[in-house]
């Protein structure tokens, strides 16, 4: 099977699940998702864009680090960590909302198949060093969605405006706990990456360890998630103040990776 085949496949099959879902959330039957098989067979488009995701991420031995396949690689994670999350808390609802961006994720490659590699061949470390980076990120960047989704579920509750489908969703407090721990689930990975590329700069890059504006807002950024952990751990921070420090941290790492290469792919076409 052709990867414009498979990619059209999984699109629908995402696609279908996300209108499932949604007709399920109007006609209150979140328990059943929940439970359900429903839930279950989201497993099937995720291995699905898994193998894309591997297909489009590795070609001819060389690591692609093409803009749009980072945005489908997070866009996967986040579908991932919901479907697994959803075992252990009632995470229907937050499914129904990703579904969409997944299916969207998954087209990008097809839609701009632009192809950013290095000229050279690159070692197991340099792979290994990018992938944690880039899962790093996209752990953040799901901590990030969820942080603004419990903002916006917060503020909605004030006024009493919220939709059928934001109505499903699960107690902030459960939607708390899953931000902590996709936040440090988050921040291990990121130590693993700016620990790495200072100690083996020069085995990863060929080069001495060199202190730029990417190392700068990304060791900014690791502060920020570092002192919200903590403060949640010894202060008991929450609601608000775990929003606006997990936005803030996101904020930084954008400013380290994605806005560097949006200047150099979109913009300078490099």
């Amino acid at each position: 099977m052709s990867n414009f085949v498979l990619t059209l496949v999984t699109f629908i099959a995402y696609g279908a699940l996300a209108f499932s879902f949604w007709r399920a959330q109007v006609a209150g039957n979140a328990e059943a998702l929940n439970r359900g098989g429903l839930g279950h067979t989201v497993g099937i488009p995720l291995a699905l864009h898994a193998w894309l995701l591997y297909e489009n991420l590795f070609i001819a031995g060389t690591l692609n680090l093409g803009l749009v396949y980072a945005v489908s690689l997070i866009l996967w994670l986040t579908m991932l960590v919901y479907w697994v999350a959803r075992f252990f808390y009632p995470l229907a609802s937050l499914l129904t909302l990703v579904l969409p961006l997944a299916a969207i994720g998954v087209a990008l490659p097809a839609l701009f198949p632009e192809v950013y590699k290095l000229s050279e061949p690159t070692s197991w470390m340099f792979d290994a060093h990018v992938l944690a980076a880039m899962l790093a990120y996209s752990l953040f960047t799901i901590a990030a969605l969820h942080a603004g989704l419990m903002s916006l579920v917060e503020k909605r509750l004030h006024h009493a405006t919220l939709p059928k489908v934001l109505k499903n969703l699960p107690p902030l407090l459960t939607m708390e706990k899953l931000l902590f721990r996709i936040v440090g689930a988050g921040l291990v990975l990121l130590t693993l990456t700016l620990a790495s590329g200072i100690v083996f700069s020069e085995q990863i890059f060929g080069k001495p360890w060199q202190f730029n504006h990417k190392v700068l807002f990304g060791f900014i950024s690791w502060g920020v998630f570092a002192v919200l952990l903590l403060g949640h751990t010894f202060q008991g921070w929450r609601g608000r103040t775990a929003v606006r420090w997990t936005l803030s941290g996101f904020g930084f790492l954008i400013l380290a990776y994605l806005g560097s290469k949006f200047v150099l792919e979109v913009i300078l076409h490099r």
